[in-house]
C-alpha cells in the first residue's frame, strides 16, 4: 500500500510516496536500533498504513485504544504527529476533531540514516566530555 502525497519535486519536505517498506525501515531505525525483527516492523507498518489508506491524515476516532497506543509510540519516535481542528456546531458548542498525520520529512531522515541528533541513541558515555575540569572543584 502506498500513500501518495502532494509534494512538489525537489521539495525539502520528504518523500513523495510512502510505502510499507519505507515505514517499516523508519520504524526499525527509530524505535529499536538493537534488533527489532524485520517482520515485527513490517507488521506494525502494514497495520498503520491500513488505517491511512491513500489519505494524508486519519481521524483519531477510528482508533481502538491498543491502536492508539501504537500511534503514540510512533509519535514519540517522530514518525507521526497530531493536528486538531475546531468547529462550531449549530447549537453554539465547540467541537474538536483530532487527526494523525505522517511526518514524511522525519521518515525520509530515518530511511536515509540521518536520524536527528536529539534522538536518544542509548550512548551516554560522553555526557561530561565537554565539561571543563575546573567545574568540579569546590571552593
Amino acid at each position: 500500500m502506498n500513500v501518495v502525497t502532494k509534494i512538489k519535486k525537489g521539495s525539502k519536505r520528504g518523500i513523495s510516496t510512502l510505502t510499507v517498506d519505507h515505514l517499516a525501515t523508519a520504524i526499525k531505525a527509530s524505535i529499536d536500533r538493537e534488533g527489532m525483527p524485520d517482520e515485527e516492523a513490517r507488521s506494525l507498518a502494514q497495520h498503520v498504513m491500513n488505517f491511512f489508506g491513500y489519505s494524508e491524515r486519519i481521524i483519531d476516532n477510528v482508533l481502538e485504544p491498543e491502536d492508539r497506543d501504537a500511534f503514540y509510540m510512533l509519535e514519540d519516535a517522530g514518525i507521526l504527529t497530531t493536528e486538531r481542528e475546531e468547529t462550531t456546531l449549530y447549537d453554539g458548542r465547540e467541537w474538536r476533531i483530532h487527526y494523525w498525520i505522517f511526518r514524511k520529512d522525519r521518515i525520509a531522515e530515518l530511511i536515509g540514516g540521518n536520524a536527528d541528533d536529539s534522538e536518544d541513541t542509548g550512548d551516554s558515555s560522553d555526557v561530561y566530555e565537554d565539561v571543563p575540569p575546573e567545574i568540579w572543584n569546590r571552593e
